[in-house]
Order: structure tokens, then sequence, then C-alpha cells
């Protein structure tokens, strides 16, 4: 459609490539958080066509909400999302509709039946990404949006057969990907809410929550804790462990691969580096020394064959140490010295 006036225009008057465009820039359906905010993804990249939005209404709540689950707790979380807005809409006089969407038909819930049992009040149904293409509903929830080859944005390659055939691919990353994402975001009217990964957090979903003009919402402090990676300039978002701990892994996993533990003193925080110092401060207050051979890491004492000494604690993808300052033992104070001290004391 870019290319559509050297395409199909026609000649007038000597010049090629004639043609008109109608900007259809109403949309009926969704409030001004989420139009403004689907229009800004998808403009992201620079070969988009321009689109001009005039919302269908305008509201003063957050309208984009960002919840975050595990592959343990992700139907609990659902559920618990799927409560509360039917709690929030026990006054209205018709069900309300909420539309389930997925990248892939796999994301459909297995407990889709029993959800609808349990919201008598709800109106659900499900559908991908594509086949919701002119649907709307009061409420979305785009499911499964996580990193990884079947996930959102999708990293399968397209066959090389039906890239012979097809216009040249596109510069800008996840151009087509941004575009169906974009789908999924204006086909709500009211709300929508994207189930996040604590595990594989979605290159999306880290755009989303690192720019404070979407107007994001989300449920979980891992999103307000997110830092940046020393090494490629991405986020670093904190991931839950097993025995309840905390580690940092930065969005870009497969091309970038950077990861970080918590500060040792509190658990929970991410110690940050002083540009100016040779520090780096945690949230709980406890400052580390910076690691002098990588950009976000600190020194945490370590033992080796010759004692003990400061290491990086990114080793062994990172050497970087120094020396640990010895203590000076304080000599014996000369007996003039002690004299007069005990004279100070009475």
């Amino acid at each position: 459609m870019r290319n559509f006036g050297e395409e199909f225009g026609g000649t007038f008057d000597g010049e090629a490539g004639v043609h008109s465009t109608v900007d259809l820039g109403r949309t009926f359906r969704s409030v001004d958080k989420i139009a403004f905010a689907a229009r800004r993804f998808v403009l992201r990249n620079p070969a988009q066509l321009s689109k001009t939005v005039i919302p269908a209404a305008t509201t003063e709540e957050p309208a984009i909400h960002v919840v975050s689950a595990s592959r343990q707790n992700s139907d609990r979380k659902l559920a618990e999302a799927l409560a509360q807005l039917e709690a929030k809409e026990a006054g209205r006089e018709r069900r309300t509709s909420i539309l389930l969407l997925g990248r892939y038909r796999l994301s459909e819930p297995k407990n889709l039946f029993q959800l609808r049992a349990a919201h008598p009040k709800l109106d659900i149904s499900f559908k991908t990404i594509h086949a919701s293409k002119g649907l709307e509903a009061d409420h979305v929830f785009l499911l499964q949006v996580f990193a990884g080859q079947m996930g959102f944005p999708s990293e399968i390659a397209d066959d090389p057969l039906l890239m012979m055939v097809s216009p040249e691919a596109e510069q800008f990353r996840h151009a087509e990907e941004r575009r169906v994402m974009y789908v999924a975001m204006t086909r709500a009217r009211e709300s929508l809410t994207i189930m996040s990964s604590t595990e594989q957090i979605s290159e999306f979903v880290g755009e989303l929550v690192k720019d404070l003009e979407y107007g994001l919402t989300a449920d979980d402090p891992i999103f307000a804790k997110a830092q940046v990676c020393g090494e490629c300039q991405g986020q670093l978002f904190p991931v839950p462990t097993r025995n309840s701990g905390i580690f940092y892994r930065c969005e870009h996993a497969k091309f970038c691969g950077n990861w970080l533990p918590a500060c040792a003193n509190c658990g929970s925080g991410l110690p940050v580096r002083d540009k100016r110092s040779t520090r780096a401060t945690c949230e709980c207050g406890r400052i580390h020394h910076a690691c002098p051979a990588c950009p976000d890491g600190w020194l945490v004492e370590r033992k080796g064959p010759y004692g003990k000494f400061l290491g990086c604690v990114k080793y062994p993808r990172c050497t970087g140490k120094a020396k640990m300052k010895r203590e000076r033992p304080q000599r014996p104070r000369r007996r003039a010295e002690q004299t007069r001290a005990m004279a100070n004391r009475r």
C-alpha cells in the first residue's frame, strides 16, 4: 500500500502515479489512551504510513494494563484479572464482552469453558489476532506475550520460497509483527490487558513499559524496577527464581544474554553505577565497588589460591577484580599519649 501510486496510479497531464489518498483516521471503537498508544507504537517504524487518529471517546483512567505471569500461575492470573473486571462492571445492564487474543491458536486457554462458567456476566470468546480483524470488544486480553519463537513478536522465519515472491523485506525490526500488535491493541473499546511473562519478557512489552508516553500500568513491581542494560542499552528486568529470589536479565536475552544477581544486602534491588565515581549504589542504600572491567557489574568478596580478593559478580563472564584493602593495625599509644588521654577523661 505504501507504493500504491507507483503501482496503480494513473497518468494525467504528463504526470505518472496520480492517485488520491483518503485518511480513515476516525476510530469508532477505542478510547483515546488506547488509540493514541497504538498509533505511537505502529509509527515507530519510519516506513509506516502516517495515521491521524481521532478516538471514539476519552477516559481519565489508565486503559492499558500489563499483568506479569509465570508458566505456573498464568491461568490463575488470568482468572483473577477477569474476576476483578467482572466486579468492576457489576452495575452494567448488558453483558460485558471480553475478547481473548493470541498470536497463535495454541494460546487459547485450555480452561476456557470453566472461565465462561465462572464469570456468567462476561461474554468471553477467543480469537487469534489475524482472525479478529474487524471485530471489537469492551475489553481485550492479549495472551502469552513472551519472547521466543512462538511468542509475540513471533520469531518464526518466513519460508524462503515465499520470500522470493514477496516485496522487499523491511529493514525495521519486527515491522510486520508491529502491525499485528496494532491490530490487537485496536480491537479494544475500553481497556487492553497484556498478559506478559516473568521469565521471557517480550520485546514489545519492554518497549511499552519503558516509554511513559504509552501510559501503561502494571500489577507487578518488577516493571517498575527495570534498569538499563550496560552491554546493549536495553532493559534489565527482575526475574523471580524458584527459591523466591530475584535476578536481573536483559530483555534481549537471545542476542545480549546479560544478567546480574540482585543486591546481596536486600535480595531484590540492583546496584546502579554512579558515573561520577567508582561506586554502585542499591536502592536499599548499600554501596558496592563498581567493577573496573564491565559497565554494570560490581565487586564482591571472593577467595582464591592466594587469599581473599574482590571479583565481579558476573564472573566468569567478567574477570574484573581488585585487591582488598588491608586494615593497618593500630600502633600502641606512647606512654605520654596515654597519660594525656587519661587526664582528659578526668
